[in-house]
């Protein structure tokens, strides 16, 4: 009975220890003030709950340097092997970008060395049909390498479809690496894995066999979209490869040729790197030679959450507050930080036009009351929200003033800006940017606008569960 009692006793006093150091941790994060209220406060109302929860999901790699470590090595190696006529290739065009749009790209290239690419032929799909089907025939084509990098890779007829062309491609002799988000395809038997490396696919998951590498599985998913094509063609977005992605979702895609795809390479390449599949050899074969398509101006810009900073949420509040005349959004989650939030609140009062598209219902059930939690704040600044009722909106695009278009895998949410893995494209082109304008002004014949008066008369319960998702939104 005694050894019972101070058995007891000790597993209390460990258990309160514990919740002690876990409130000095959440507290002394380097954070939002709004995501440590929001983990204080599943701490305080579901202790052990909280514990698991932040342990598993409140990690912020920020804090820690090791990772900055492997992107100097990963950097010093691929620099050291590239050839001295590639380097050239991938030198900046700053002279080309316009004074507003400058302190923009500064601020970009500092993530990962994002460097500003001239002449890319972008052709920008907003249908799942033209994706796979020009997608199909790219890699059918490929001579040399097929780079692909997926969220979602869903075991469908699409996702079977593509399989089995890497596959075919692999015995060809074609090199190709596949690296896929180990959490989001949990439901994907490894032998659909395996089967693929016995054709001679190098698969890799997004993952590295320690303690830190549990929490980053969990919470830092990659979310990115991409793929090389003999280092000539890529695609990234917000398209996934399964059917709802082919066939039913309105979304947002690009197909890029020429140096914008040295962009995506070099990013796939890193994260393979960080995957322990190292770094290819001859690399001429990996960034060839590229004639200009065009005059425009893109960088392809990743979301590392183990940079030092969040650059993508400080592009966006940079984005937001030196726009002139427009800033139209589409995106299926909007619950935006606090300092994007207020940017765009500053903006519409300031009288530009600011326009929010989102889906009508999103694809998870909670994140509804979280996403209204913010549209009477956003109607009462003057933001425009609009409810795309044709089909569920997965685009992520932002374009501004006929200029600067941001399209990627990237939404606007917490997740997104800071905790994922994403990639963006930046492009800086009048022509571009019009066709986007365009786009989004087509899409709004199938939106169905959210004014504020009828919005204030919903039922009180509605706002009530919305208030209390709003308090963990952060979170989400």
């Amino acid at each position: 009975m005694e050894s019972s009692t101070l058995l007891f006793g000790l597993a209390t006093g460990i258990y309160a220890v514990l919740i002690i150091a876990t409130f000095y941790a959440i507290l002394t994060e380097d954070t939002n003030p709004t995501k440590t209220m929001a983990w204080l406060l599943v701490l305080l109302a579901v202790p052990a709950v909280g514990l698991i929860l932040y342990y598993a999901f409140g990690y912020n790699p920020r804090k820690r340097r090791r990772s900055s470590v492997n992107y100097t090595n990963f950097k010093s190696e691929i620099f050291a092997k590239m050839p001295e006529i590639i380097k050239e290739n991938t030198h900046t065009h700053k002279d080309k970008i316009p004074d507003e749009y400058l302190p923009i790209a500064n601020l970009l290239e500092k993530s990962n060395d994002s460097n500003i690419f001239y002449g890319s032929d972008i052709e920008v799909i907003t249908k799942g049909e033209r994706k796979f089907e020009a997608l199909i025939i790219d890699l059918n084509k490929a001579r040399h390498h097929i780079h692909i990098e997926y969220f979602y890779f869903h075991k469908d007829e699409i996702g079977y479809r593509i399989r089995e062309i890497l596959m075919e491609k692999a015995r060809q002799g074609v090199i190709v690496r596949f690296i896929y988000e180990n959490i989001a395809n949990i439901d994907v038997n490894p032998s659909f894995y395996y089967d693929m490396e016995d054709a001679g696919v190098k698969v890799l998951a997004f993952s590295k066999a320690s303690l830190p590498w549990i929490r980053r599985k969990l919470n830092n998913r990659d979310h990115r979209k991409i793929v090389v094509i003999d280092g000539k063609t890529g695609y990234t977005g917000g398209m996934n490869i399964g059917e709802d992605y082919a066939f039913k979702w309105r979304d947002t895609h690009l197909r890029i040729t020429g140096k914008g795809v040295y962009g995506l390479q070099y990013n796939f390449l890193h994260m393979w790197y960080e995957s322990h599949g190292g770094i290819p050899d001859e690399l001429e074969h990996y960034f060839p030679p590229s004639e200009n398509y065009s005059d425009n101006l893109m960088q392809v810009v990743p979301e590392a959450p183990n940079s030092r900073y969040p650059y993508l949420l400080y592009a966006s509040v940079n984005i937001v507050s030196n726009a002139k005349r427009y800033i139209y959004i589409q995106t299926p989650y909007y619950v935006p930080p606090d300092s994007l939030m207020q940017a765009l609140k500053a903006a519409a009062l300031s009288g530009i036009d600011v326009r929010v598209m989102l889906p009508s219902k999103a694809d998870l059930f909670f994140m509804d009351p979280a996403i209204h939690s913010y549209y009477e704040e956003s109607l009462s600044a003057g933001i425009r929200i609009y409810q795309y009722k044709a089909a569920f909106l997965h685009a992520k695009t932002l374009v501004v003033d006929d200029y600067l278009s941001v399209i990627g895998s990237t939404n606007m949410d917490l997740r997104s800006l800071e905790i994922n893995f994403e990639i963006n494209t930046y492009i800086y082109d009048e022509k571009i940017g019009k066709h986007n304008y365009d786009i989004f002004m087509k899409d709004l014949e199938s939106c169905e606008e959210i004014i504020l008066e009828e919005w204030l008369k919903r039922p009180w319960w509605k706002k009530m569960v919305q208030s209390v998702m709003r308090l963990f939104s952060p979170l989400l």
